[in-house]
């Protein structure tokens, strides 16, 4: 029998593979050439003000000058079909960051403040949910555009509302509808709540909570805290981690609700369910800060990993704003942007209070 009659079983394989790679590979080395142009922007300016002081040259951080370098980029040149697969690449890097961020807590932290996260999102759970119910029924949105944009501003965003509409079926426009709000939301985000942080003089940690607690969608929350400070930053990975955890009990509510209606499939297997919902990466941000309490990593080990995640992030913030298209978050009609505004505003307001409230009696470190 001839060689060539019988093909090599890893042949296919590793050929698919390798076309895999090649086909993201064009997106990342985008993402990753805009966070590092992010970098090279901020380290220029930073020389140019210490060189030139009278000179009043822009001080911001490479976490924004890679977002609105993605925001140009998309909405001026536009993302070509070969670099999108990459990009969308954008919310694996994220959830690595986050899980390598936690090398940076011990356990007792999370313990700590982890379980004040849990008390703070269950009363951010309860109210935004209501809230944004209240306001759908007052202007006479879709119910399940309404539930959407509820599940999203209580959760984590465009990931809970994707999460929602395979088990809601929702109409398509809809989905949409939801993520544009959404995506609106998180834009204006990160640029009042770093100028509100530094008007109340915030400290690092109480504004990365609070950042993780009130912004909706992950990536954006995440740089939210960072633009206040690489702590901030660091806090708002702990809270936002914390409310991403209640993602299936949110989504297996909605999904038992619209089902028993007749509205949605039935949900068979409960438990099934709640773990193809539940974000594994917190799994392994919880897996690494018991290895770094346990002291299983040296200082210079968890000095290369905490600077592994920052590279981590960097083509994460890029596609950020790659992925915003301006003209999709003004053409989906004012009223469900209306309701995601008032919610976003209430919630904020909310949870800042709880945030002070909670450092003013001693419950945070």
């Amino acid at each position: 029998m001839s060689a060539h009659t019988i093909p090599a079983p890893i042949e296919a394989p590793a050929s698919s593979l390798a076309a895999r790679f090649l086909r993201v590979l064009p997106g990342i080395v985008l993402l990753f050439g805009i966070g590092l142009l992010g970098k090279l922007l901020e380290h220029t300016f930073t020389h140019l003000r210490a060189t030139y002081p009278s000179i009043p040259f822009p001080h911001l951080e490479y976490v924004l000058w890679a977002i609105l370098l993605g925001l140009a980029i998309g909405n001026t040149l536009g993302v070509a079909s070969i670099f999108r697969p990459g990009v969308a690449t954008y919310e694996l890097w994220l959830k690595l960051g986050i899980v390598l961020v936690g090398t940076r807590f011990l356990l007792q932290d999370i313990l700590h403040i982890g379980g004040l996260s849990l008390l703070l999102v269950a009363v951010e759970l309860i109210l935004s949910l209501s809230f944004m119910h209240l306001m759908g029924r007052i202007f006479r949105l879709p119910p399940k555009l309404t539930s959407l944009l509820a599940i999203g501003s209580s959760i984590c965003g465009v990931t809970a509302i994707m999460a929602a509409r395979g088990a809601i079926e929702p109409e398509e426009e809809d989905t949409s509808t939801a993520i544009a709000a959404i995506l609106t939301l998180g834009a204006i985000a990160l640029f009042t709540f770093p100028a509100i942080g530094h008007a109340l003089h915030m400290s690092q940690q109480g504004y990365g909570m609070w950042a993780g607690l009130a912004v909706d969608n992950t990536a954006e929350s995440l740089v939210t805290g960072s633009l206040y400070g690489e702590e901030a930053g660091r806090w708002t990975v702990l809270a936002k981690t914390a409310r991403s955890g209640f993602i299936g009990f949110i989504v297996l509510a909605y999904a038992i609700y619209w089902s028993s209606r007749g509205l949605a499939p039935d949900v068979e297997h409960k438990g099934l369910f709640l773990w193809r919902k539940f974000p594994k990466f917190i799994l392994g941000f919880i897996a690494l800060a018991i290895l770094a309490t346990l002291g299983f990593f040296s200082r210079g080990q968890l000095a290369s990993l905490a600077n592994l995640s920052k590279w981590a992030f960097l083509p994460a913030f890029a596609g950020v704003g790659l992925r915003t298209n301006l003209r999709d978050l003004t053409g989906q009609g004012w009223r469900p942007l209306v309701v995601g505004i008032l919610g976003e505003i209430v919630i904020a307001l909310i949870t800042l209070g709880l945030v002070y409230w909670s450092y003013n009696h001693g419950v945070a470190r």
